[in-house]
């Protein structure tokens, strides 16, 4: 018979249950490429983007009865939480300690986890950017996301700390076009909803064809960027990046393929069938 895990062995598991939990609720896309991960590999992924997406949903998705003083209190107590965790491998949350136990087996630390909080925070308090906060937020919620994965995809490598170097570069371009697809396709939503324009010189009220593609084309360098890292990847990572990065690139097309009034007032995703034959082909490539 198997043995009864230990007390903290359960809780460890539970905990990974729940960050598991929490993306296939929050991400149907980024759940379907991240079972073409590894087991490790795939359990430290979900536990680092479980943390994102609790600490985004607190200042995206305000309690009714809430207002921006009570999440600013929440995110704080959220990111002192983090670090703590971080010194110890253990947290009352189960996410954040699902978290910590990753960042401490993979080595990520508070200087990819501050930046990260820094960006929550700015949602906040910033409802438009310029170019340097433009720089400033997305380095902080997506870059170091990015970094943070390659942390724990790298983690078996012989030298893990170069290969990190060398692939850091692709890595937070990745990161960078993830986030700007999203801001693109959710200009209705943080416009009209949360109160937020993202893209620096940005005028909602005209937005049109120049304006689309002016933005997608800059998407498109970080795509190309990132792809070249992707290749280079360990084969327990390749596939499921490699299907990630192609499923932003359809939706890249299809934004591009979009007239900006539609843009405007509905999200434009990739349909079912479409992402099944983007993640099918991911498979059949090995990610090369």
């Amino acid at each position: 018979m198997k043995p009864e895990p230990a007390p903290h062995e359960l809780y460890d598991a539970v905990a990974d249950e729940v960050a598991d939990l929490v993306i296939r609720r929050y991400s149907t896309s980024f759940g379907l490429a991240s079972r073409l991960l590894a087991g490790d590999v795939r359990v430290h992924v979900r536990n680092v983007y479980a943390m994102v997406r609790v600490a985004d949903e607190l200042v995206d998705a305000p309690r009714p009865d809430g207002d921006a003083g009570q999440q600013a209190l929440l995110l704080d107590g959220m990111h002192a939480d983090v670090c703590a965790a971080l010194r110890t491998g253990h947290s009352a949350n189960l996410v954040v300690h699902a978290f910590a136990r990753t960042a401490r087996h993979c080595g990520i630390g508070a200087d990819l986890v501050d930046p990260f909080f820094a960006s929550m925070q700015m949602d906040l308090e910033r409802a438009e950017h310029d170019a340097a906060s433009f720089a400033e937020y997305v380095y902080g919620s997506a870059e170091v996301v990015g970094l943070m994965c390659l942390k724990a995809f790298l983690v078996d490598e012989p030298d893990p700390q170069a290969r990190y170097v060398q692939l850091s570069e692709g890595a937070r371009r990745l990161g960078a076009a993830f986030q700007k697809v999203n801001f693109l396709r959710d200009l209705a939503q943080d416009h009209d909803h949360l109160g937020r324009t993202y893209f620096p010189d940005f005028d909602i009220t005209s937005f049109d064809e120049h304006d689309r593609d002016r933005l997608l084309d800059d998407i498109d360098a970080d795509l190309a960027a990132a792809a070249v890292a992707v290749v280079e990847l360990p084969s327990s990572s390749r596939r499921a990046v490699a299907a990630a990065h192609a499923l932003f690139a359809e939706l890249a097309q299809r934004l591009r393929d979009t007239p900006p009034s539609v843009i405007r007032t509905q999200r434009v995703r990739v349909p079912g069938p479409r992402k099944a034959q983007i993640i099918a082909q991911a498979v059949a490539k090995g990610g090369t």
